[in-house]
């Protein structure tokens, strides 16, 4: 068994990338269309077209991983070389140049690409370090929901810091909402630099692995793999269903909740204020609790049971959210309520999703004889951007289309009431879709967990003949 300061340091790791990740899925949109400058459709394109270059990238950097051979290990020694370079991308994405819009647009895509490009040199090989970290499929679960309690802790503290720090620095600087946020990301980067060098210090590879087929093999075996084509377009449901949600709440609660101006809710004689960060927060520790519940709840129905009635759960509360008044404090409250309960059933699924990929890497192993582990956790990582990327697109085309009113510098602005209409579907029913679309795809996965652990059996026998 695992140390437990391994399982903390494994933690730290994703806790750095999704203080990052969230901050991109939740606040990019809304920064490209009301600070960068940028209209809706080029940002939804910019989005999108990168994740061309992604499906070049993923793939690639599995492949060089899976083939690197240092004293500390296939996939561990990333995290030392890519920190650096993580954390100064996202400042330089955050950046606003005082240029014209097409110089801005152009800055936008290298940047974009270039943080894209980072974060799978260094998020790839975390992810990867699953399969060599242990070969007890529940120690992987367990492993799992470390990394995914730790990243809803890094993102509650991300998406809690975001706006107050945004609002600490603008004054700063004459008011400049581009050279406060430039500023906020400064902040968040330094403590995600810090993070994932613990995470290279406290953790270990203790699975020695290798592929004993060409780079070829390792790609005819994957495209043969029926579990890792089912559990990418169940991955791909789970991030768009996140992704959906989160980028438009920006936009939700500027133009919905707080169309009128702030707006506090009372709690014990006190007021507090409800703002997009405080909703996001909650989610995020709300995420937390269903880690906690991930290990026990998948050992009792199996892993596949438990991502099945998870997305249940979120189609029925997804809709239920939608009748809820914006203008009582009944129904804030219950909009809180609603908030709690999602992201507890995805803070259980995140987890599930990750120890999932752990099993299809060894089925690949045992089935096709390829140590292709950075490949297809590669393939995860492809599934997140692309269900980030879509989501956040489909939010900025729909809102450009329906016509959204994009304000200018210091502007307050009355959006149409089709756009406020679309935004409150695209809280509820268009994530409930994405739900159903999700148990219809994992219904097929043949992995269950009788054959997991046979699987597991077998390859511990032949590893320990080698």
């Amino acid at each position: 068994m695992a140390k437990l300061s391994e399982k903390i340091g494994y933690g730290f790791g994703d806790m750095s990338s999704s203080m990052f990740w969230k901050i991109f899925s939740y606040y990019l949109p809304i920064f490209y269309s009301d600070v960068f400058g940028l209209s809706l459709v080029d940002a939804g394109i910019l989005m999108l077209v990168t994740r061309i270059w992604d499906g070049v990238s993923d793939p690639m950097m599995g492949i060089i991983a899976d083939r690197t051979k240092t004293r500390w290990g296939k996939y561990r020694p990333y995290l030392l070389w890519v920190a650096a370079p993580f954390s100064i991308c996202g400042i330089l994405l955050f950046t606003t140049p005082d240029w014209g819009y097409a110089a801005k647009l152009v800055w936008a895509y290298v940047t974009y690409i270039l943080m894209m490009t980072v974060y799978t040199g260094i998020n790839v090989p975390y992810g990867s370090m699953l399969g060599v970290m242990t070969d007890d499929t529940n120690e992987k679960t367990v492993f799992s929901s470390f990394r995914m309690f730790f990243a809803y802790g890094g993102s509650f503290i991300a998406l809690s810091a975001w706006e107050p720090l945004c609002n600490f620095f603008t004054p700063m600087f004459d008011g400049s909402k581009a050279t406060g946020t430039q500023f906020a990301m400064i902040a968040i980067a330094s403590a995600c630099f810090i993070l994932f060098l613990l995470c290279f210090l406290m953790t270990r590879e203790h699975i020695k692995s290798k592929s004993n087929v060409s780079i070829g093999s390792d790609f005819s075996s994957l495209l043969h793999n029926r579990p890792w084509w089912i559990l990418i377009g169940a991955a791909l449901g789970s991030n768009l269903f996140n992704t959906v949600r989160g980028s438009v709440v920006a936009y939700f609660f500027t133009y919905v909740i707080c169309a009128n101006g702030e707006v506090s809710l009372p709690f014990f004689g006190l007021s507090i204020l409800f703002y997009a960060g405080l909703f996001l927060s909650v989610g995020e520790v709300s995420n937390m609790v269903g880690v906690a519940l991930t290990v026990p709840i998948s050992k009792r129905f199996g892993k596949k049971s438990t991502f099945i009635y998870c997305n249940i759960a979120l189609a029925v509360l997804s809709v239920l959210f939608f009748f809820l008044p914006a203008d009582s404090v009944a129904g804030l409250w219950g909009m809180m309520v609603m908030q709690i309960l999602i992201s507890i059933f995805t803070g259980i699924i995140s987890p599930l999703v990750w120890s999932m990929y752990a099993d299809v890497s060894d089925y690949a192993e045992l089935k096709f004889n390829t140590a292709s582990t950075g490949l297809i956790f590669s393939s995860a990582s492809m599934a997140q951007k692309f269900g980030g990327a879509i989501g956040g697109a489909s939010v900025m085309w729909l809102l450009a289309a329906i016509g959204y009113i994009q304000p200018q510098a210091g502007e307050v602005v009355t959006q149409p009431a089709a756009v406020v209409q679309y935004l409150w579907y695209l809280m509820t029913f268009v994530p409930c879709c994405v739900a159903l679309l999700s148990i219809i795809v994992v219904n097929f996965y043949p992995l269950t967990t009788e054959e997991i652990e046979s699987i597991g059996k077998k390859l511990r026998m032949i590893r320990n003949q080698q």
